[in-house]
């Protein structure tokens, strides 16, 4: 009978999710790391063979916009295991693009991926760990979800939205010896931006598109983020501290930048951030 806390990773097949599931066996926990193709947990394999003891990971299909299958993962997980003492909220994509060309359909996507299907996985684990009156939940959101950038409305709802979330939970959580935290990181080159930013962020239908300069530097600057970024090291560590401190902090801004931005939105009135915004936008 292993005697690690467990620990609950989605969107573990890359990124943020990959690393973080490896670290956390390093720090002692017993990880289930989830992804919503199973199939794809080749990289995931292959670094858990190099950096750590596997047994202590195991490796579980969960798709979090699939309400059912939320429900069945976490019962057997509690099932087996007796507990659930880290929740890990790291799936999620970015859909780039400007308001008036994307689609509704595109808005929802973003929606029950990052928003949803996080609340569904936190409202599964939560009669547990208010139950064992402990257990940590972090949700991994972004520079976006305090600064609204040019190009990313989806995104950066969606992280303001899991912001607003993250609030509130730790608030209700307290008297439960539940805590909430949330991890806010800058570009780091890691495959959301690849997989969701760079795919999405289409060049407009037309190019008498109002959009298509800002586009297209929209497209330059994925491109420069994709080539520039650090690895997310500072991220994973950050992400271990969050889970084994005694007392962690509601946020953890993580970047090079990211305490600035966050500093000159609460500090400089509105227009003078328009005026930085624009002129870097033409």
């Amino acid at each position: 009978m292993q005697n690690r806390p467990v620990a609950l990773v989605t969107g573990a097949s890359s990124g943020f999710g990959m690393h973080a599931s490896c670290a956390l066996v390093k720090a002692g926990y017993q990880v289930i790391a989830s992804i919503r193709d199973i199939g794809n947990r080749g990289a995931l394999d292959k670094m858990a063979k190099v950096h750590i003891a596997t047994e202590h990971m195991e490796v579980m299909p969960l798709d979090v916009t699939d309400s059912e299958q939320i429900a069945a993962t976490i019962s057997s997980i509690v099932s087996r295991y007796g507990r659930i003492d880290l929740l890990l909220n790291n799936a999620g994509y970015a859909c780039g693009g400007f308001v008036e060309e994307l689609s509704l359909q595109e808005w929802r996507k973003q929606f029950d991926v990052n928003v949803f299907g996080l609340i569904d996985v936190t409202h599964a684990v939560l009669p547990h760990m208010r139950q064992q009156q402990s257990g940590r939940i972090i949700n991994l959101s972004s520079i976006s979800g305090r600064f609204g950038f040019p190009g990313l409305a989806p995104y950066a709802a969606s992280k303001h939205a899991v912001e607003g979330f993250s609030e509130s939970l730790r608030l209700e959580m307290l008297p439960f010896g539940v805590d909430v935290v949330l991890i806010e990181p800058g570009s780091y080159r890691t495959s959301i931006w690849e997989k969701g930013i760079k795919s999405s962020t289409k060049e407009p239908h037309s190019s008498a598109s109002p959009y298509l300069e800002q586009m297209q530097k929209l497209r330059a600057a994925v491109s420069h983020i994709m080539e520039n970024a650090p690895e997310p090291d500072e991220v994973v560590k950050t992400i271990v501290h969050a889970a084994t401190t005694q007392k962690p902090r509601l946020r953890y801004p993580v970047g090079k930048g990211v305490g600035l931005t966050i500093a000159a939105k609460n500090l400089l009135p509105w227009r003078w951030i328009e005026a930085i915004v624009s002129k870097r936008m033409r």
